[in-house]
């Protein structure tokens, strides 16, 4: 069966700095995929290019096999793929609730308000509070929350755990446990290596604009040499 997400050969650029050097990466449907590397090596910019934030770009992004390449950014959502950014995007003068509610549904699939809150209790008890009166974590289940009425089949995330407390991160990994029950694939950029395996299936490692390992969680124990040297762990 073809993948659900296809990158092939992919570059990108910022003005005339070249950013991406010919990413290739797969993401199975129902798979969790997280991408590692140091800052500054293209795991953001990789996701960016996939959405369509960055345009100058080069090679084959195919998603539910259809070529993604000139699709603008407004539909990206519409073909099945939600986006949710490390600065997260939570509007300050709405409420948790019409937050949630913005949105719109793309396709069916997508979670009820009730099972939202059901997932995210403590944004049933915050729903009358402006968006941006949350703490960070609150406002990082917000910012994935309202992605998951939509209907989309990608849910992409990055560093959704970056500057949040334990728990909060321990209720993140929960979280995306429980969407990988449902069905949702994910793909993430992520630090916390012990976060990241915790809940990933399969992990692409990358290093100066180019995935440099590609293995799955079962190999982590014989890849720890590679990871210390490569992100330091």
């Amino acid at each position: 069966m073809a993948p659900l997400l296809q990158v092939s050969n992919l570059n990108a650029w910022y003005g005339e700095s070249h950013v991406l050097h010919g990413v290739d990466m797969t993401v199975g449907e129902g798979e969790t995929i997280t991408i590692l590397g140091r800052n500054g090596v293209g795991k953001t910019t990789t996701l960016r290019t996939i959405v369509g934030i960055i345009r100058e770009r080069k090679g084959e992004i195919r998603f539910a096999g259809k070529d993604m390449a000139n699709v603008p950014l407004h539909k990206t959502a519409h073909n099945g793929i939600g986006f949710v950014p490390e600065e997260r995007g939570i509007f300050s003068t709405l409420t948790v609730e019409e937050n949630l509610m913005l949105p719109p549904v793309v396709a069916e699939g997508g979670m009820s308000l009730d099972e939202i809150y059901e997932l995210f209790p403590n944004l049933q008890e915050r729903r009358s509070s402006p968006g941006t009166k949350l703490s960070g974590g609150e406002q990082q289940m917000l910012a994935i929350a309202r992605i998951l009425r939509t209907g989309v089949k990608l849910l992409i995330l990055d560093e959704p755990t970056e500057g949040l407390a334990p728990v909060i991160v321990q209720r993140i990994g929960e979280v995306l446990k429980t969407l990988k029950e449902r069905g949702m694939t994910v793909l993430l950029v992520e630090q916390n290596f012990r976060f990241a395996s915790r809940v990933a299936d399969r992990f692409y490692l990358m290093d100066h604009g180019r995935m440099v390992a590609d293995f799955p969680v079962g190999e982590l124990p014989d890849r720890m040499d590679m990871l210390h040297k490569v992100l330091g762990v």
